[in-house]
């Protein structure tokens, strides 16, 4: 029998509505706004087709993947990303230019989305040449200033939206549990606390008001446990307990979701044995479900082939990269999953909710294009002074014998040993122009040992190799380190591969052949991770943890003349020797059985030595 709804009933959606609005006036912009944008959201989805929904979830390269940029209407492409390969142009402008035209390849579907423009800028717009190019993020770790890790977050910001990006794929908020690792350098320490800060400080920079033109949406990376694999291998298995990965490895992602992080990426390794991009426990239920994560969940590189291919969307991932290959593969694989149940239309309908909500916050539907007069602002002073601020804090002193350091300005004879010394793209480490980085000075940075010569009215000769006996030197500065590498290319695998835990033959020589003569020797450590660099440390009168300084390596020297004081705190605990890791996992912050050389934290400074 049907039974007539009282006043109250009738009124009551309206009155928790109104009281919904009235409780929070502060937030009440936002709440309008966020509820516009679901309306929004949910009007399109309503009239999309299996296929634009498809699309919209793919990812491909501008230069590769696609027949034509035809295809970016035809097979309606959802975002656009640009890693190694072909530049888009010669200059920002042609940058912009290209991806303007892409994009209106986009807008002239029949609803009009606009693409998601992505790029790896993980230190800077490190893909850009004349960027400002920060320290990497251990670096920045070193620093544990959040307020500038912030303000480089902000610039980095605007020098993407300043070549054409309205993505970046980057923090990185790993916490490394093996210096093995190659990745190291792109987290900013082994300490979780000290990583969800540094998390939030970037996140908060990179999006900020995300409508903004200056801000682009952030990706926390990579869900989760890539730092704390098994014998610190790329990919590899972590073999972490859950509750380990709930107290270790999870706050700094709890942090970007409460700072509205747009995007997270999943991990190339397994936990327990179980990708992590099919982790549905991981994924689904505790990152979407518990932790209230809104954003887009990315796949890692041709995610959707590697890890299990319906499987990885049915677990949570929203949008894939479907490179190399894999856009036909993906496309036709999830349209007939979805026609025979092995896919539900909810599970899609969710992942392309979640990819046009950050559209709509990101503004792009009114304003789709980047802004040209922006270009002028790409590695201004203003930025570069930022990123030499940074050098400076990152620098970590770990022994200062006798007041070496700082350096008198007035010395007669200063020898630069080492050809880091004199090469930005060596002090600037892998994912700086190139994937794997360069071995070659790039456009408008400034190395160590222009510098040196910039802060002293000494003689300052340069020794690239140590091939010449400059004995009767006041002082010699060796530079030393890593070369270049990104991903798997940086792990260190015993027996196999040139990188080691300790410095190289020749770099020991450079040292030695100083301090055995008795000249007053400081060493400057370039590199992305702590070595195992004992006997290089007692031998010499000073030395320096640098890290990866990026651009302004004249940051360096700034310190070593003592116009600065020394900042750093290691970012991550010091190892003693290799046999530190002969386990699973390295010298760090949980492992109270092995005794570092230097604790988590340590940094001397002038006025501390």
């Amino acid at each position: 029998m049907f039974k007539s709804k009282t006043a109250s009933e009738i009124y009551l959606p309206f009155i928790v509505f109104l009281l919904l609005i009235l409780s929070g006036c502060k937030n009440n912009t936002n709440f309008n706004e966020d509820l516009i944008i679901e309306k929004k959201v949910d009007s399109l989805l309503n009239l999309m087709t299996l296929n634009e929904k498809i699309g919209q979830m793919s990812q491909v390269r501008h230069f590769a993947d696609m027949n034509s940029d035809d295809d970016i209407a035809t097979k309606f492409i959802g975002s656009v990303i640009h890693t190694q390969g072909p530049n888009p142009g010669k200059d920002a402008l042609e940058w912009q230019n290209r991806f303007k035209a892409l994009q209106e390849k986009a807008l002239s579907t029949r609803l009009g989305i606009p693409l998601l423009f992505g790029v790896d800028a993980v230190h800077g717009q490190n893909t850009f040449q004349g960027a400002t190019i920060f320290p990497h993020n251990i670096g920045l770790g070193a620093t544990q200033n959040t307020t500038l890790v912030k303000k480089a977050a902000q610039i980095t910001a605007l020098e993407v939206q300043a070549t054409g990006f309205n993505w970046t794929f980057s923090p990185c908020v790993a916490i490394p549990f093996n210096e093995k690792w190659g990745r190291v350098y792109e987290a900013f320490s082994e300490n979780t606390a000290l990583t969800t800060k540094m998390a939030k400080a970037s996140i908060e920079g990179l999006q900020g008001n995300l409508k903004d033109s200056l801000t682009v949406m952030a990706t926390a990376k990579h869900f989760i446990g890539d730092g704390a694999t098994d014998f610190g291998v790329e990919g590899g298995n972590t073999s972490l307990s859950m509750k380990e990965v709930a107290e270790k490895l999870l706050p700094p992602y709890k942090a970007a979701v409460k700072a509205k992080v747009g995007a997270i990426m999943v991990s190339f390794n397994s936990l327990k044995g179980i990708s992590m991009h099919a982790h549905n426990v991981l994924v689904n239920d505790t990152l979407k479900k518990n932790l209230g994560f809104d954003g887009v969940v990315i796949s890692d590189w041709k995610g959707y082939s590697r890890f299990g291919k319906i499987d990885i969307i049915n677990a949570g991932v929203d949008m894939v990269m479907a490179v190399d290959g894999d856009l036909d593969v993906f496309q036709n694989g999830l349209k007939d999953a979805v026609k025979n149940n092995l896919v539900t239309m909810d599970r899609i309908n969710d992942a392309v909710k979640r990819i046009l909500r950050q559209k709509f916050r990101l503004g792009l539907f009114k304003n789709p294009y980047p802004t040209p007069s922006l270009i002028s602002k790409i590695g201004s002073l203003n930025h570069r002074n930022k990123a030499k601020q940074a050098v400076r804090e990152s620098l970590v002193l770990l022994k200062n014998n006798n007041n070496t350091l700082p350096i008198h300005k007035n010395l007669k004879k200063i020898v630069v040993v080492g050809e880091h010394a004199n090469n930005t793209g060596l002090q600037s480490g892998g994912w700086t122009m190139f994937w794997q980085g360069t071995g070659e000075n790039y456009k408008g940075a400034t190395t160590i040992l222009e510098g040196i010569k910039n802060n002293t009215i000494a003689d300052v000769i340069y020794d690239k190799e140590a091939t010449e006996n400059h004995f009767d030197a006041d002082i010699a500065i060796i530079v030393v380190g890593e070369t270049p590498y990104a991903e798997m290319f940086g792990d260190i695998t015993d027996g196999k591969g040139d990188r080691k835990l300790t410095l190289s033959k020749k770099h020991q020589k450079y040292i030695a052949k100083y301090t055995e003569k008795g000249v007053k020797t400081v060493v400057i450590l370039i590199s992305g991770r702590p070595l195992v660099t004992t006997k290089q440390i007692n031998s010499s009168d000073a030395f320096i943890a640098a890290w990866l300084p990026g651009s302004e390596g004249d940051g360096v020297a700034e310190v070593l003349f003592g116009d600065y004081d020394f900042k750093g705190k290691l970012p991550h605990s010091w190892p003693k020797s290799v046999e530190d890791f002969n386990g699973k996992y390295g010298v760090n912050f949980w492992d109270k059985s092995k005794k570092p050389l230097f604790d988590f934290g340590f940094g001397l400074t002038y006025k501390n030595n």
